[in-house]
């Protein structure tokens, strides 16, 4: 049997296998929300700052979910950045796409819920990384604006998000080091495809690991559908992104 063949017998199986995954990761969600459904179509521009809060109560897990999901989707989309002038594969390259076009709006959402509560929202950073020990934060209504002659106010982070800070002992789980960024920022081609999906797969994992304890311990109905729309769409793209490795380790993922 030539390469080619056993190529493409491979790529079917994997794709039949990644198929199966997605479907019963669905079934088991309760079907596909509208915010799933919206990850798979690409945005254009940047996402309209005003976004309508539904009222509810909120506890706070729901902060916590909130503002770690925030610098968890930030690192995310970052890596995602990078795949359209590093990645070899247009399959990447594809994915890469679905993942802005799904965790941007979500940024977007959980930032207004945050200020609605009258939290911070934590500061956007270059690389996608957590901010520094005294991150700048967004002040949320009440809060105060800062102190006269700044422009960029230092707020102390809540507990919920101390653990994703630099230093602490227990950083929000699937994120990646300074050096793993540097790492796949150095990296073009089919050595980008496999940093990209390796690193990818464990950030989605740490995602679905944050979302099962909303749904545990949340209290706010949008934010508990969110976090089973992350668990749905994440879980569904690990099995797409562990078929793709698959074949590029057996040479079969090129374009």
């Amino acid at each position: 049997m030539s390469s080619s063949i056993r190529c493409t017998a491979r790529k079917r199986a994997l794709t039949w296998s990644a198929g199966v995954a997605v479907a019963v990761v669905v079934l088991a969600a309760g079907g596909v929300s509208s915010a799933t459904a919206s990850a798979a179509v690409p945005v254009s521009g940047s996402v309209p700052a005003s976004v309508s809060v539904v009222p509810g109560a909120h506890n706070a897990a729901d902060v916590t979910f909130a503002q770690q999901m925030i610098v968890h989707h930030r690192q995310a989309v970052a890596m995602a950045g990078l795949a359209a002038s590093r990645a070899h594969s247009r399959k990447v390259k594809g994915l890469a796409v679905k993942i802005k076009a799904g965790q941007g709006p979500e940024i977007s959402r959980m930032s207004a819920w945050l200020r609605a509560w009258g939290q911070q929202v934590p500061a956007p950073t270059a690389s996608g990384m957590p901010g520094t020990h005294h991150p700048s934060c967004s002040p949320g209504p009440g809060m105060m604006s800062g102190m006269p002659g700044t422009h960029h106010p230092s707020c102390s982070p809540s507990p919920g998000m101390m653990s994703g800070m630099p230093g602490m002992h227990h950083p929000m789980p699937g994120m990646m080091s300074s050096g793993e960024m540097a790492r796949m920022m150095a990296a073009s081609g089919p050595a980008f495809d496999r940093l990209f999906l390796t690193m990818m797969i464990r950030h989605h994992e740490g995602a679905v690991q944050m979302a099962k304890t909303e749904r545990l311990h949340g209290e706010y109905g949008p934010a508990r559908a969110m976090a089973r729309s992350i668990i749905a769409s994440q879980t569904a793209q690990i099995a797409q992104m562990k078929a793709l490795l698959g074949q590029g380790r057996h040479g079969c993922l090129t374009h």
